[in-house]
């Protein structure tokens, strides 16, 4: 198909699925209950952290978290003791993910608030303007949360991927689309950061649909995979090319929301042709 039918086709899919009615259930939605950039980019980190498994299971867990935290997730997390952060998450359990392993990130997120003032500030100052995608700046940011001390050798927690070691990091990567994006479904905040930059968050749900409207050929959806579709996006929304990852994935998600349908109105099209 030519890469303008593909953007049209797209775009109708973006103009129907991407609007906050779509939203629910998605850990997104935590995101809107807070309007400092400062608080959000907390609660995202956190919310996309847990955004694996059941998506009732996310959500209580996302919840459970937060009410641990009160009202302001920066202030709290500037001024809380290690010794109460603890005693909080003592018990905290989602899947495989311990209380220790939030309690860990948390901490690593406080001491880089406390010396970039911010998760933004730091992430930008490992981001290379001749770097085509986040990607880099994304193994950077992502050494400083694992350990304080931004020491990665031994040091492991499932809440944070890397993509030196191959993972699609899907997590991370929806975080920064949460967070540099800005519409109505993403809410942004991050203006430091090119949206052109960004990858695809891959998951099961957009590997499949990658698979079916032919944007990768890859069987494993790795990082290799993630960048062989967020290029094939870029070649339809070259200074957006997450654009459409919320919308896409809504046919995954909602029982509502017809993928089989969207696939035959796709490869029914009179006007298909080679790229």
């Amino acid at each position: 198909m030519r890469t303008d039918l593909k953007k049209n086709v797209l775009e109708q899919l973006y103009e129907k699925y991407n609007r906050r009615e779509y939203v629910h259930p998605d850990p997104i939605e935590f995101l809107y209950y807070f309007d400092t950039v400062g608080d959000r980019e907390i609660v995202g980190l956190i919310a996309s952290s847990l955004a694996y498994g059941r998506v009732v299971q996310i959500l209580r867990s996302i919840k459970m978290v937060l009410d641990k935290i009160g009202p302001s997730p920066r202030e709290f997390l500037l001024n809380v003791s290690e010794e109460e952060l603890r005693r909080r998450l003592l018990r905290f359990k989602h899947r495989f993910t311990t209380g220790e392993e939030m309690v860990e990130m948390l901490l690593s997120a406080k001491s880089l608030i406390e010396r970039h003032g911010s998760l933004h500030e730091c992430f930008t100052s490992g981001l290379n303007d001749k770097e085509t995608t986040v990607l880099q700046a994304l193994e950077r940011f992502s050494d400083k949360l694992i350990s304080r001390n931004g020491d990665r050798e031994g040091a492991k927690n499932s809440l944070i991927p890397s993509p030196g070691l191959g993972s699609a990091c899907k997590r991370i990567n929806l975080f920064l689309r949460w967070m540099v994006r800005e519409d109505e479904v993403d809410p942004g905040g991050w203006d430091g950061v090119p949206k052109s930059k960004l990858m695809i968050p891959l998951d099961t749900h957009m590997h499949r649909i990658g698979l079916a409207l032919g944007l990768t050929g890859k069987k494993c959806a790795d990082g290799r995979c993630a960048a062989e579709i967020t290029e094939a996006f870029r070649k339809i929304e070259p200074d957006d090319p997450a654009r459409y990852d919320f919308a896409l994935t809504r046919l995954g998600i909602r029982p509502d929301c017809d993928m089989a349908a969207f696939l035959n109105e796709l490869a029914g099209s009179k006007e298909l042709g080679d790229d």
